[in-house]
């Protein structure tokens, strides 16, 4: 019988360099035995360490993007990057969910000042509470879920966010625990994921490859703690791969 990858999708950004966004994203989806639908969210100008310009695409352009894709394809696990802002965020989270109610969304928030996020604004706030309510894991950073959250401490953050979804906090800029990913299923219920052994260098898009292999091994019928444990693991191969911004995908 006639094996078939099970589909998963990306709606990010497009970076030209391939390291980050929508490319690394299918990258991955393919070094981990997944088919990748790509949807696009964003126009980048950039190389692996210099950012110049983006052209945004509505959240009306990106459903029409990924609509034909979804009546044809049965995507079951959809990984979303960098979106213009939270409104956009939650239309098309909702506009894909009208079309396959049961896909589970992994929402790595990419919140940049590029962005232009607002997140002291209340309303803000507000929608990004919405967005998470929509969501399955969220993969933010340190900083990442301070400024989603509002709170001060890292710990208290991922709890308050834990309200709303599954939370794999990242332990890349954690001063107190180094390296260390926590998987909160619930407030309550934390995983702690230690480094592995390899000798790392600094990658740029280590978020997107993360948050794309734990969509894969989702799609391959890995369990959420299972699924961030295999991820960690690729994500160090990728990062040990070669000492320039740039990194390779090794399966």
């Amino acid at each position: 019988m006639e094996n078939r990858r099970p589909y998963v999708m990306s709606i990010a950004g497009l970076d030209p360099s391939g390291g980050a966004g929508l490319l690394a994203d299918i990258k991955t989806f393919e070094a981990l035995g997944t088919y990748g639908l790509g949807v696009c969210t964003a126009l980048t100008v950039q190389t692996d360490s210099r950012f110049l310009s983006v052209e945004w695409q509505s959240a009306e352009q990106i459903i029409a993007q990924a609509t034909p894709l979804l009546e044809t394809y049965p995507v079951d696990y959809c990984k979303i990057g960098i979106v213009k802002d939270a409104s956009t965020i939650l239309n098309v989270i909702r506009a894909v969910k009208a079309i396959r109610p049961r896909i589970r969304i992994i929402l790595d928030p990419v919140l940049k000042a590029s962005a232009g996020y607002a997140f002291h604004d209340t309303a803000t706030l507000s929608l990004w509470k919405e967005v998470l309510q929509e969501v399955y894991l969220l993969t933010p950073n340190y900083q990442e879920a301070l400024m989603l959250s509002g709170e001060e401490e890292g710990h208290a953050a991922a709890d308050t966010l834990a309200t709303y979804c599954a939370v794999l906090l990242k332990g890349g800029h954690r001063q107190e625990r180094q390296g260390v990913d926590s998987l909160y299923t619930t407030p309550d219920n934390i995983l702690d994921i230690p480094a592995g052994n390899e000798s790392v260098f600094p990658k740029h898009g280590s978020g997107c490859v993360l948050s794309a292999a734990i969509t894969a091994q989702l799609a391959a019928g890995s369990s959420l703690a299972t699924a961030c444990i295999t991820a960690k693991l690729y994500t160090e191969k990728f990062l040990a791969s070669h000492s320039s911004l740039l990194g390779y995908h090794i399966t």
